[in-house]
C-alpha cells in the first residue's frame, strides 16, 4: 500500500478498509497478553488502557501510509509504541505511586523502545507492583524489532530523542504530589522558553505531550529516503503547534472529567474561553504557516483538520461550557475537512457504541 491519499474521502476509505482492522488485530494481540499479567494492578492498568484510550492507536496508525510498501511494519510500530505511552500514563495517573523517580524509570521504556540494541529493565524496580509476565519488555522488544527496517536510524535518532524525552519529562512533571505539579511545570517551561517564546508554560508542556511527530518521522523513514533536513522539517512542522493543537484539543474535551477526577488539565490556565478558542485557532495558523515545507502536503494538512474534526465530534463537547460555540468557531476556520472528518467521527461513534477490542 504505498498510495498516500490527497482527499479526505480516499484517506477515510483506506483507514476504514485497511488502517482500522490492522489496529484492531495489533491490539488484540496486546490485549491477549495484557490478561495473562500476574499482578493485579499492573494487569487491570494495562488493559484499561487498552480498552479506553484505543482512539489513539487508531489516530497516530494513519501515519503508518507514510511508510509506503513498509505500512505494516510502521504501524506495528506505532500500536507498540502507543500503547507503552497510555499503558505508562494510567500507571502514573490512577496507580499507586507519586514518586517522579518511580516515573523516571517507567519512561525509561520509551527511549529503550526508539533504541534498538538498548536491553530491557526492570521497570517497576521503584515500586511495589512487579510481575507483568514480561508485557512491558514485549513491548519495547516489538518496537525495537520494527525500527531495525529502518536503514539508517542515526539520521532520525536526534529528532526522536529530543521528542521522547520532553514526553517523559512531561509525565514526570504532571503526575506528581498535585502542589509539585505547577511549580514543576513551571521551572521546567522557563528552561526551555527561549525554544518557544510565542508559548505560554501550559501550552508548551501540551506541545511536549504528543507522539505525532515521531511517528511522522519514522513512518517516513521507514518508506527510505529519509534525510537529516527532512527530519528536522518535520520536527519543527510538528513541535510545537501541530502537536500543541493535538493535545489542547484533548484537553479540550476531557475538562469536565479531569476536574472530578482532580487532574491537570492545561485548558484551565485560559483567562475565559475566548481566549483558549483564539489561542487555539493561532496553533491552526501556525500549523498551516509550518507544514508548508513537508512532503505530501495535503496529506498533513489533513492530520491538523482531522485532528479538529475527530475531537470536536466527541459527545463530550456538548457538556462543556461554550463547548458548542468553540465548536463551530473551529470547524469554520478548519473548512470543509475538519467538517468531514467530524460528520465521519459522530457516524464512527453512533454505530461502534462498544469501544472494546475482541
Amino acid at each position: 500500500m504505498s498510495y498516500i491519499p490527497t482527499s479526505s474521502l480516499s484517506l477515510m476509505t483506506i483507514v476504514y478498509l485497511k488502517i482500522f482492522p490492522a489496529v484492531n488485530a495489533e491490539l488484540f494481540k496486546w490485549e491477549t497478553l495484557a490478561k495473562q499479567i500476574p499482578n493485579k494492578e499492573l494487569r487491570t492498568q494495562a488493559l484499561n488502557s487498552i480498552h479506553s484510550k484505543r482512539f489513539h492507536c487508531l489516530g497516530g496508525a494513519v501515519f503508518s501510509l507514510l511508510a509506503g510498501d513498509k505500512w505494516k511494519v510502521a504501524l506495528r510500530f506505532i500500536v507498540a509504541y502507543q500503547t507503552i505511552s497510555d499503558y505508562l500514563d494510567n500507571l502514573c495517573d490512577r496507580s499507586t505511586s507519586l514518586d517522579p523517580n518511580d516515573f523516571e524509570l517507567l519512561h525509561l521504556s520509551m527511549e529503550d523502545a526508539i533504541t534498538p540494541g538498548n536491553k530491557g529493565k526492570n521497570y517497576y524496580k521503584l515500586r511495589e507492583d512487579q510481575n507483568d509476565g514480561d508485557y512491558l519488555n514485549e513491548l519495547v522488544q516489538t518496537c525495537q524489532q520494527a525500527l531495525l527496517s529502518i536503514d539508517n536510524m542515526e539520521i532520525i535518532h536526534e529528532q526522536l530523542n529530543r521528542l521522547e524525552s520532553m514526553y517523559a519529562s512531561l509525565q514526570i512533571h504532571k503526575h506528581v504530589q498535585l502542589n509539585e505539579r505547577v511549580p514543576r511545570l513551571t521551572k521546567w517551561f522557563n528552561t526551555n522558553k527561549n525554544k518557544t517564546p510565542t508559548l505560554n508554560w501550559y501550552e508548551f508542556a501540551a506541545a511536549t505531550g504528543s507522539t505525532l511527530g515521531l511517528f511522522c518521522i519514522v513512518s517516513y523513514a521507514m518508506a527510505g529516503g529519509m534525510s537529516k533536513e527532512l527530519a528536522n522539517k518535520i520536527f519543527q512542522s510538528y513541535f510545537p503547534y501541530m502537536q500543541g493543537l493535538h493535545i489542547l484539543l484533548d484537553y479540550f474535551i476531557d475538562q469536565k472529567e479531569d476536574l472530578v477526577e482532580g487532574d491537570l488539565n492545561f485548558c484551565s490556565f485560559y483567562k475565559d474561553d475566548e481566549e483558549m478558542k483564539e489561542r487555539f485557532v493561532y496553533f491552526i495558523k501556525q500549523t498551516e504557516e509550518r507544514i508548508q515545507t513537508l512532503p505530501h502536503l495535503s496529506f498533513h494538512r489533513m492530520v491538523y483538520r482531522g485532528l479538529v474534526g475527530l475531537y470536536l465530534g466527541d459527545e463530550k463537547v456538548k457538556t462543556l461550557h461554550s463547548g458548542e460555540k468553540i465548536k463551530k468557531a473551529l470547524l469554520e476556520y478548519s473548512g470543509m475537512t475538519a467538517r468531514f472528518f467530524h460528520w465521519n467521527t459522530k457516524m464512527y461513534y453512533k454505530f461502534n457504541k462498544s469501544h472494546r477490542v475482541g
